[in-house]
């Protein structure tokens, strides 16, 4: 955890937005009057269309993006007042997964999961042994040793998967994870990562698949021109009704 003492945040949040607004200089308004929070252990999907301000969002937790107004609290951390030297310290608490994968091609999947580590000084031994666990997790020790153009798009998402959460995250937020897989695949990966949350990971799925999301039927926090317009338990991608 944190060394940094949180006032702000409601006991047991891992996410906690209130009144978040952001406004570009060009005076677009990307998110307005935003409120919501996020529990430990909770698995949570962000929908809307293109431009809803979802990626937005998503810059506001990990502070690519800092709010024009409101407060902003993720993993016990002050984003919105977080001094720069403090922001590689919440990164290292969230785990983040993204559509194109992102992997280091001349590295191999063993290379690329501990480089996630190892950029934060971690002792070897440690890197070792999480690596190790995280590629257990995802499914691919027997593929440690493969380099990115070897897999499949499915075992590159796991390598994905592994390497952000190799440093045993708080939040794990997967940016349309499955955009660039087939149906099949995509459910592979669905069941992944709701196999992490039940190891205490709270995870935030951004996506289109509406398919996955109603059949899933978990949390769906609903966002449409920068507003909060629903969130709903147990919930289908569309709302009913």
């Amino acid at each position: 955890m944190s060394d940094i003492v949180e006032l702000g945040a409601p006991e047991g949040a891992v996410v906690d937005l209130q009144g978040i607004s952001v406004t570009y200089p060009s005076g677009h308004i990307a998110l307005g009057d935003v409120s919501l929070t996020i529990q430990r252990g909770e698995f949570a999907f962000l929908v809307g269309p293109s431009g809803a301000g979802k990626s937005t969002l998503i810059g506001l937790l990990v502070r690519d993006v800092l709010p024009t107004s409101g407060a902003v609290h993720v993993a016990g951390f002050p984003v919105h007042r977080l001094s720069g030297g403090d922001v590689p310290k919440l990164r290292r608490r969230i785990g983040v997964v993204f559509q194109d994968f992102r992997l280091l091609p001349r590295r191999t999947v063993r290379e690329n999961v501990a480089f996630a580590l190892e950029v934060t000084g971690a002792a070897p031994e440690l890197v070792t042994t999480a690596t190790e666990r995280a590629l257990r997790i995802v499914g691919l020790a027997r593929l440690a040793d493969r380099y990115p153009s070897e897999l499949s798009g499915g075992e590159q998402q796991r390598t994905a998967i592994a390497r952000a959460i190799v440093g045993d995250p708080e939040l794990l937020i997967a940016d349309e994870p499955t955009g660039n897989l087939d149906p099949l695949i995509s459910w592979e990966i669905m069941e992944l990562l709701m196999d992490i949350n039940r190891l205490g990971v709270t995870v935030l799925v951004a996506t289109h698949d509406s398919d996955i999301v109603t059949t899933l039927r978990r949390r769906v926090i609903g966002l449409e021109g920068g507003r909060l317009i629903r969130d709903e338990a147990n919930a289908t991608y569309h709302r009913v009704g």
